[in-house]
């Protein structure tokens, strides 16, 4: 490939407008293409420079356009869409994991990892970034019932593109490649197992990635994506390789998950009380459309369950951070007072 413009690294008016005059003039501009535990690589032009990253330094995840110099980081430019979730384990923080995204595969295999309240869980992370969410179902060749799997996914939203593949199969990825092209980043979110590694060697035709086979009795896969980065595609676009997420927890992504159940919302203003919770309220349209079969059980459990988890988990997030502004006042008062007393000795 030629030497990529920063058009062609999705560089678009809404980062451009955010620079300033003495930042054009004294600095640089380049998107976070690579990202480890202490330092990241930064594309601008046909230049890849690694930079460590320094001590306080705000949150930055892959996809980022970042202002900088010969010498540091200098800032991390406002995102146009980020993907993030609650870490990993019973902690309380927030994890980065793709800033600027354009289009999100949402992968699951047609095996016994189909799920259909992982996919709306996804959905949810997905559309509270406002990036464009995709469903691909793989392994369709050991499948015996595709389509039937696919109507499943499709009624979750009439709107939504879902796309059934055999990863192993080059010929059949041209309508993933049609959302690949020039300037448009994408992304592909799936559990390990799932065939992703495989579709991302296909996309860039050649086995740039290690992939393992399925263990027969569980459908499960080793993981093997380790860190976070960027690649060219064949189209023009670019792909954004993240590893596999074993645990996908929801915090602040109300709006999300409003949105992945717009039918229940819809539904919901017929009830006859506005702030009905669905159980046991007289003139629930919502239960009314679960009795009567248009809406089924599971949907509702599972919109149900994202809230009350979106609720939990933002709670404590938003008392992490009331108690870390607490910290803050406290060491900078005792620092204060130190300086006082020693202005006076």
């Amino acid at each position: 490939m030629s030497t990529p413009s920063l058009v062609d690294l999705g560089l678009r008016p809404f980062f451009q407008q955010q620079l300033s005059l003495e930042e054009v003039a004294n600095c640089f501009l380049g998107r976070i293409i690579e990202q480890h535990k202490s330092d990241v690589i930064i594309l601008a032009g046909d230049d890849a420079l690694r930079y460590k990253l320094p001590p306080n330094f705000e949150a930055i995840c892959v996809g980022d356009w970042v202002v900088f110099n010969q010498n540091r980081l200098v800032r991390v430019l406002e995102r146009q869409s980020l993907f993030q979730r609650k870490a990993a384990g019973s902690g309380r923080d927030r994890q980065l994991i793709a800033a600027n995204l354009d289009v999100v595969f949402i992968i699951s295999s047609l095996n016994d990892d189909f799920n259909l309240n992982r996919i709306e869980r996804y959905l949810a992370l997905v559309k509270e970034t406002h990036a464009e969410p995709v469903v691909i179902l793989t392994k369709a060749d050991l499948c015996d019932d595709v389509e039937d799997i696919r109507q499943q996914v499709q009624q979750l939203d009439s709107l939504l593109s879902v796309h059934c593949v055999n990863g192993l199969a080059h010929n059949n990825l041209s309508a993933l490649k049609s959302y690949c092209q020039r300037g448009k980043t994408v992304a592909f979110l799936g559990s390990s197992g799932v065939g992703k590694s495989t579709l991302v060697n296909n996309l860039l035709n050649h086995n740039e990635m290690e992939t393992n086979a399925i263990r027969e009795q569980d459908s499960k896969g080793r993981h093997t994506t380790t860190y976070r980065t960027i690649k060219w595609l064949p189209e023009g676009g670019l792909l954004m390789d993240t590893p596999g997420m074993r645990e996908l927890q929801l915090s602040d992504v109300k709006e999300g998950i409003k949105l992945t159940f717009a039918d229940i919302e819809s539904l919901a203003t017929e009830c006859r009380f506005k702030n009905c919770q669905h159980q046991n309220e007289p003139e629930c349209a919502v239960i009314s459309a679960v009795e009567s079969g248009a809406l089924s059980a599971r949907r509702l459990d599972n919109f149900q369950k994202l809230l009350r988890e979106d609720a939990h988990n933002s709670a404590t997030l938003a008392q992490k951070r009331a108690k870390d502004r607490t910290f803050t006042k406290m060491v900078t008062a005792i620092q204060d007072q130190a300086r006082s007393i020693k202005k006076f000795k």
